[in-house]
């Protein structure tokens, strides 16, 4: 087991190695997107025409757009929708017409196999956005399904509208396109950690995502309730050996759980450790 000697220096390590800070760097890009009024401040806005043929210049009246006061109220093409735990956003297979922003809550991602295999592909927080392949150059289908894990707020985002404010506002598609870099920096973490690290190391890593550590501030160290099955779908491995790890985490202090699950900083040594 791996000593670590300063809590700064274990928050660093995790970061660096294992964790994609969507949230964050959301919330980050969004106040210096609205400091700066827009990407390109020098460029000016084209003219747009309105109704009856008028043109109206935004920048005439001094518009400034407001990506975070789109993202929190409904508006034209979009509305707020509210789900309890377990219900789903969408479904595998459902037309893709529209994206959503989850405001509150946690949601996980799903596939299904043609065998009927179901496996969880990636857990979602407040400030991700879900369904993107609606706004892809020809409509498809819903490529996986999204289900709320805890009660649930979300901005719901019709396609041709996220399409709009995409190609008008700058600071949005500036926004949009951080969050799927992140995305994909998860991702390939993601990918890493499946193809070297043990089931363990694997258990440990969700975990610890879970309870948002290595994200700036407190993290929450108890967790939305999770089932062992669910958990052993993201690590690739079975419901015993997840029970095996969890009985094991516990005796060392690692974790709490009775219904929900209490996770501790010293868990990181699981991660850290090199077997």
């Amino acid at each position: 087991m791996v000593r670590i000697s300063t809590d700064q220096h274990l928050f660093s390590k995790c970061s660096s190695l294992f964790f994609c800070d969507t949230h964050h760097r959301l919330c980050l890009f969004t106040r210096l997107s609205l400091a700066r009024g827009r990407s390109h401040p020098s460029e000016p806005r084209p003219g747009k025409i309105a109704s009856g043929g008028r043109i109206r210049m935004a920048d005439a009246k001094n518009t400034i757009f407001d990506a975070a006061g789109f993202l929190a109220k409904a508006g034209l093409g979009r509305r707020v929708v509210q789900l309890k735990a377990k219900h789903v956003f969408f479904s595998q297979g459902n037309s893709a017409d529209s994206v959503f922003y989850l405001q509150k809550g946690r949601a996980k991602l799903t596939v299904v196999s043609r065998g009927g295999k179901e496996a969880t592909i990636a857990l979602l927080s407040a400030g991700d956005f879900v369904g993107e392949e609606s706004i892809a150059g020809v409509a498809g289908f819903r490529l996986s399904t999204a289900t709320a894990i805890t009660a649930c707020t979300a901005l719901k985002i019709q396609r041709v509208e996220m399409i709009r404010v995409l190609h008008e506002e700058h600071a949005f598609s500036d926004l949009f396109l951080k969050f799927l870099l992140a995305r994909s920096m998860r991702s390939q973490a993601d990918l890493v950690d499946q193809l070297f690290n043990s089931s363990e190391k694997r258990l440990a890593r969700i975990l610890l995502l879970m309870a948002e550590f290595g994200k700036p501030g407190e993290p929450e160290t108890l967790i939305p309730k999770i089932t062992q099955e669910t958990l052993a779908e993201m690590i690739g491995t079975t419901r015993s050996r997840v029970s095996f790890f969890m009985n094991r985490f516990r005796k060392l202090g690692f974790i709490e759980y009775n219904g929900r699950i209490r996770v501790h900083k010293s868990l990181l040594n699981v991660v850290l450790h090199n077997s």
